[in-house]
């Protein structure tokens, strides 16, 4: 199984103007986007075995993400 990296890019790619703008203009939006980068990041690292990490950390970092991507979404929406 491939891992691809779920980029911001990726996951909205309808939304990157907006994205653009929450990020210039909303220091919360902000924060949460550069935080799901570390952690879309790490990740990644973990699942191409860049870094090793036990499952549980891997499944935490899964789990992470997705709630940030929630929260993204929802500022989209």
């Amino acid at each position: 199984m491939p891992h691809t990296p779920h980029e911001l890019a990726e996951e909205f790619p309808a939304k990157l103007d907006a994205i653009h703008a929450l990020r210039e203009n909303d220091e919360h939006f902000r924060k949460l986007t550069d935080t799901y980068h570390e952690v879309n990041r790490a990740l990644h690292r973990a699942e191409t075995r860049v870094d090793t990490v036990s499952e549980e950390e891997e499944a935490r970092l899964r789990r992470q993400r997705m709630i940030l991507k929630d929260q993204i979404a929802a500022t989209l929406a």
